[in-house]
């Protein structure tokens, strides 16, 4: 198996098969690329090529690696609160002082950090103190959309590891083969829009699909409905605002996805290729402004009621 899971990026794996060979195998990795270049999977990976006993791991196979590769070894610990908007210092503090207890079945202990870039000053700052004197089995793992957020300090201890993105090739033979019912003109666009990562692609295809909503949002703004625009926001005023910021967001998606299409470029999904066709760029523009306003307005306390009242009328 080695690190053949991650696709692509060659010169990355050689060099990781090569340092596990000679038991070189860093403290402290860095891991960077956009979201869907393989981060996670190459966390994974290397967490199992170092808690796995075969001389060639990691196999894949084996209770370490199983254990690993599905998260549920107590040597593999992440670091984080999904529900935040930052990772809570007090949790990078937990790991610090947790990392001084043997592991419990492995030769390493192993943390990983999955939004390195959103642990913040303090949270950066705590994380150097064991940076600096780690003991011998201690691991970080630290994921990064952004890197430039840490401090130069943190990066400085990191070997760097950054993904790449796929040759077209590659992603439309993978995508081919995970997407059989996709037609051709979809994954083209999903590899496009998805500037060669494979994880954006399998969304846009996969369509963490458009949500009941946002699917009759797009019929009536396609048929340029002003009354069926109106009976979807009315509802919307009652909504919380963790939901009307996700909403408008994917609705923006489905525009600008459809500002593709009067580029000249195939749209991923049929309502984005239908409100292309039916409404101008003008239109299409207008609307996204407006929608980029109105959450705006909700991340800066508007109440949801105000929001959905002013986007009805900027709809209309």
């Amino acid at each position: 198996m080695g690190f053949d899971a991650l696709l692509g990026n060659s010169q990355l794996k050689e060099n990781l098969s090569a340092a596990r060979r000679k038991g070189r195998m860093s403290h402290f990795y860095l891991l960077s690329g956009p979201r869907g270049s393989g981060k996670h999977t190459l966390a994974d990976l290397i967490a199992a090529a170092m808690l796995c006993r075969e001389p060639d791991g990691p196999c894949g196979v084996c209770k370490a690696c199983r254990k690993a590769l599905s998260h549920s070894h107590p040597d593999y610990i992440t670091v984080d609160d999904p529900s935040k908007k930052t990772v809570p210092v007090d949790l990078i503090r937990e790991a610090r002082a947790d990392i001084f207890v043997r592991p419990n079945e492995g030769e390493k202990k192993i943390y990983l950090f999955p939004r390195a870039q959103d642990m913040g000053i303090p949270g950066q700052n705590a994380l150097l103190k064991v940076l600096e004197e780690p003991p011998g089995y201690g691991v970080f793992l630290l994921l990064a959309d952004n890197p430039e957020k840490l401090l130069p300090t943190v990066r400085s201890r990191c070997v760097e590891l950054k993904l790449r993105a796929l040759p077209e090739e590659l992603l439309r033979k993978t995508l081919s083969a995970e997407f059989p019912d996709a037609e051709p003109w979809r994954i083209a666009a999903a590899i496009l829009r998805s500037g060669g990562y494979l994880g954006q692609a399998r969304e846009l295809l996969s369509g963490g699909g458009l949500s009941e909503n946002a699917g009759r949002f797009a019929a009536a703004y396609a048929a340029g409905d002003v009354f069926a625009l109106q009976q979807i926001l009315t509802p919307m005023e009652k909504w919380k605002r963790d939901a009307l910021i996700p909403q408008l967001q994917e609705w923006l998606e489905l525009l600008e996805q459809a500002l593709t299409v009067r580029a000249g470029l195939n749209a991923v999904t049929a309502e984005a290729a239908a409100i292309g066709a039916a409404r101008q760029p003008r239109e299409l523009m207008r609307c996204c402004m407006a929608l980029k306003k109105a959450m705006e307005y909700a991340q800066g306390n508007v109440s949801c009621a105000a929001v959905c009242g002013w986007l009805s009328w900027e709809l209309r």
